[in-house]
Formats: C-alpha cells, sequence, structure tokens
C-alpha cells in the first residue's frame, strides 16, 4: 500500500515544471503551480514537518521569499510560531535588535546578509529552519550559525527540493527533501 506522503509527493512530482528564458539555457524551478493548487498547498506544511514532528520544535525559520510562504505552512503543521530571515537587513528597518550574517556564495555567486530580530529566537527554542530549495546550503548554513549565536538548539532544516551536491553540507545541516532534484 502506498502511504499518503509517497501520493503526496507523486501529485508534487505531476504538476512540477521548470521554465527557461529563450536566451538562456539555464533552467529555473517553476512551482507557481504548486501554490497555485489549493490540495497541494495544503499537504505542503505536513511534508515539510514530517521528519521534525518527534523533536518537539518551538519555531519554525524561514529566508525571504520562499521560506516566508512555506515557513508558516511548516509551523502549522508543527504547531509552533514562525520567524521571517530577512535578507540584508537594514538599521532602517526598526530600532530593534538584530542578529546578522553574510552567507558564503549563494547559487549566484552572491554575498548576502541574512538576519532575524534578535528577540524572536532564545537560547530555550530549538529551531527548524524551511525553504523551498537547496543549491549550495550557504544560507541554511547562516542560518543554522544564527541559530547557535542565539545560544538555540538546531534541529535541522527541510526544503521541498533538494538541489545540494554536497553530502557533508547536507549531514551538516541535518537536511530533509520532500524531493530531489533527479525525483524531477
Amino acid at each position: 500500500m502506498v502511504g499518503r506522503s509517497e501520493v503526496e509527493r507523486a501529485r508534487l512530482r505531476q504538476a512540477y515544471r521548470s521554465v527557461s528564458d529563450r536566451y538562456d539555457d539555464r533552467f529555473q524551478l517553476d512551482y507557481d503551480g504548486w501554490w497555485r493548487d489549493p490540495e497541494i498547498l495544503m499537504t505542503l506544511g505536513p511534508l515539510l514537518a514530517e521528519p521534525f514532528t518527534s523533536s518537539a520544535p518551538t519555531v519554525v525559520l524561514g529566508p525571504s521569499a520562499s521560506g516566508y510562504l512555506l515557513g508558516p505552512l511548516a509551523a502549522l503543521a508543527l504547531d509552533v510560531g514562525f520567524v521571517a530571515v530577512t535578507k540584508d537587513p537594514g538599521t532602517g528597518i526598526d530600532s530593534d535588535a538584530w542578529r546578522v550574517r553574510t552567507t558564503p556564495p549563494d547559487y549566484r555567486d552572491r554575498h548576502l546578509q541574512l538576519g532575524f530580530r534578535r528577540r524572536l529566537v532564545t537560547s530555550a527554542d530549538r529551531v527548524v529552519a524551511v525553504d523551498d530549495v537547496v543549491d549550495t546550503g550557504s544560507q541554511l548554513l547562516v542560518v543554522k550559525a544564527l541559530v547557535e549565536d542565539a545560544g538555540a538548539t538546531w534541529l535541522g532544516a527541510s526544503v521541498l527540493i533538494d538541489n545540494l551536491g554536497h553530502a557533508q553540507r547536507r549531514r551538516q545541516l541535518n537536511l530533509h527533501a520532500v524531493l530531489h532534484i533527479r525525483d524531477l
């Protein structure tokens, strides 16, 4: 008998698309169809949360932009709160104190600053990070470092699509994926 999560994964594979600009041979993942389909959208949070349900997390973190959508879905499935990890937070945002770090090069060879308000993650927290895709792992490594800076416990990360080429980095992050890029 096929389990519910396998049926949901099959539906994701079936609805998956990639797109390319006619002047560029690089394909982009296109999950707008996943966001548009309410049946798929309802499954994303539980699928992302599944590896951590027995770990007793207290908060889910999600980096901009897709993490802002997927993180709250996973947080609801885990019955915990959500903290947004902002890209390039500036001092002009507000007067709150922020935890901020800079990433190693990402998939576009950019160095980004990521951060969250200090008061939102404490040493008592047990943290899961959620995002759409992992390519280099640089953003999730910085999120993990920010969690450790707060004295909180890093439980791991959950993504929709694993496109990471480094097994060591996968272990460092305790990375779980709904699908691997080769499944698509």
